[in-house]
């Protein structure tokens, strides 16, 4: 019997619509046998080398992609209070991630991403003041002084460079964006495609 797909979620903590798809990317998964593989990337390094600005910079841009997602997030019935620090570069939270995952496990990094971005975008939390971010891994049990030690861990900053640079060569452009074996799907909106195309798997290998 074929395996599942494995499902390659790129993320950015500074991305609305990575906090929608961080809501279902796990239920989607779960549908279909899939394992889902989180990502922390930093949407200003793809934005750099695609030269394509980031919405924030296009002010005619900034105000439709602000108004929808508030109708996304009604539409969807998922919480959506802003930090008044919105919209913000966010280094700190992905390196946090990178760093809980080597030391703690996936379990607790990926509990640490889903916290941050209810925080962020549920709770109107700053996410990027690191004492917040010692407050959530306290939460799950990390010490919150080795956690702040490791955000400035020289190893920890080149494995998050490294992982925005990664996810350029496999085609990641921006966010939220998955790689279900390897096929490219970006974007919020892109999920319903996702969820036909897993859908579909078992019949395409039947067929090959």
């Amino acid at each position: 019997m074929s395996r599942p797909p494995v499902l390659d979620f790129y993320f950015d903590f500074a991305s609305g619509y990575s906090y929608f798809a961080a809501q279902r990317i796990e239920k989607l998964a779960a549908l279909h046998g899939c394992s889902v593989r989180w990502h922390p990337v930093m949407l200003t390094a793809l934005s750099a080398s695609t030269g394509v600005p980031p919405s924030p910079m296009v002010p005619v841009k900034w105000q439709y992609v602000l108004r929808d997602m508030q109708r996304t997030a009604q539409a969807e019935g998922m919480p959506l209070s802003l930090s008044r620090a919105f919209p913000q570069v966010l280094l700190a939270p992905g390196r946090a991630m990178l760093w809980l995952r080597a030391e703690y496990g996936s379990a607790v990094a990926l509990a640490f991403a889903r916290t941050c971005f209810q925080a962020y975008y549920g709770d109107g939390v700053d996410i990027a003041d690191v004492a917040v971010l010692q407050g959530i891994a306290a939460g799950l049990g990390v010490d919150p002084e080795c956690l702040a030690e490791g955000l400035a861990d020289p190893a920890i900053k080149e494995a998050f460079r490294q992982g925005n640079a990664l996810a350029l060569q496999r085609g990641v452009f921006g966010v939220p964006f998955v790689l279900a074996d390897g096929e490219p799907f970006w974007g919020y909106d892109r999920l319903p495609q996702l969820e036909q195309w897993l859908a579909s798997a078992p019949a395409r290998k039947a067929a090959a």
